[in-house]
């Protein structure tokens, strides 16, 4: 296995680094396995306050015996670590872009694309699937699930959309997005899916094994790990809505996760400083509570809610 100009041989795990224009490289765990087989590429860490992805993947590339797998594995934990370290919220905290917003990256960018131009550039030509570890940011709750693509090419969404069954999470999402770091492999012909586990820039050991389970599921769907899997219990969101502020204020979510809702219920409201309503957030279909924004205060254009239906 060669990555990012790094040889290693059969069996053997070595921290890599993955060179990033003119800032710091990113520090890749590669695991070369003992047989050929496909590669798995695992990444947390793209928004700083979203833990549970980064604290699995570090126990992961511990736990995991590269002389036990027939194929390969990356994982990059801190795929933007100056906000992961400053404690930011959503962005890269040394130009205010979201990174998940991002691609496809530029060299020549600001530090958010070159941080999209170096994970697009050695990543996405390794994987036979990726996975994209998130969880609800300091300002969101959010319930256990999977986004698959359906914005791909067919045979694309189908190997993600099989991959993403395998997963231990409850709701599988359909998504049409198309500018993040799994998304965008897509549309580069990556089979890949975002995992949300977690949320309120909060971590528990609970949620860490569980989604060190996911990436083993994924691991034994691939084959790079013997075992199989067993039949998960999940359930397909085919519509969602996603509700965003219309000016700045503050929020009163009325509804709780995994909470089913009727078309036309109030879900939460927005009001000035001075108590005058805003915004009346309402149900336009019956659905499932997602995630919302667990914020106070939250500016124009920010998410307030997601639901959505099978």
């Amino acid at each position: 296995m060669i990555f990012c100009g790094t040889t290693l041989l059969s069996g053997e795990r070595k921290n890599v680094p993955l060179p990033v224009p003119d800032a710091p490289p990113l520090n890749a765990i590669c695991l070369c396995g003992a047989a050929r087989g496909r590669t798995l590429v695992v990444t947390g860490g793209v928004h700083g306050c979203e833990y549970v992805g980064p604290q699995a993947l570090r126990r992961l590339a511990g736990e995991l015996d590269p002389a036990r797998l027939s194929g390969n594995v990356i994982l990059l934990p801190l795929a933007n670590p100056s906000a992961f370290y400053a404690g930011a919220k959503q962005v890269v905290p040394e130009d205010g872009v979201n990174l998940n917003r991002a691609f496809p990256g530029d060299s020549a960018g600001s530090l958010s694309a070159r941080l999209a131009f170096a994970l697009e550039t050695a990543l996405y030509p390794e994987a036979d699937l990726l996975a994209d570890l998130h969880s609800g940011d300091c300002n969101e709750a959010l319930h256990p699930l999977v986004f698959f693509p359906t914005a791909g090419e067919e045979i694309v969404n189908q190997v993600s959309l099989a991959a993403a069954k395998v997963l231990t999470v409850p709701y599988r999402v359909r998504s049409t997005a198309k500018n993040g770091l799994y998304s965008w492999a897509v549309q580069r012909g990556v089979p890949a899916l975002l995992i949300e586990r977690g949320g309120q820039g909060l971590w528990s050991e609970q949620e860490v094994d569980a989604c060190c389970e996911d990436v083993r599921s994924l691991l034994r769907h691939l084959e790079i790990m013997p075992g199989g899997n067993p039949p998960r219990d999940q359930l397909e969101i085919t519509e969602t809505f996603y509700a965003e502020a219309e000016s700045e204020g503050f929020w009163y979510p009325a509804v709780g996760l995994d909470q089913q809702v009727r078309r036309g219920e109030l879900l939460g409201h927005l009001e000035t400083l001075s108590g005058h309503r805003l915004q009346e957030v309402r149900a336009k279909f019956d659905g499932i509570v997602l995630y919302y924004t667990i914020a106070l205060g939250v500016r124009a254009g920010d998410p307030l809610i997601a639901y959505g239906h099978p």
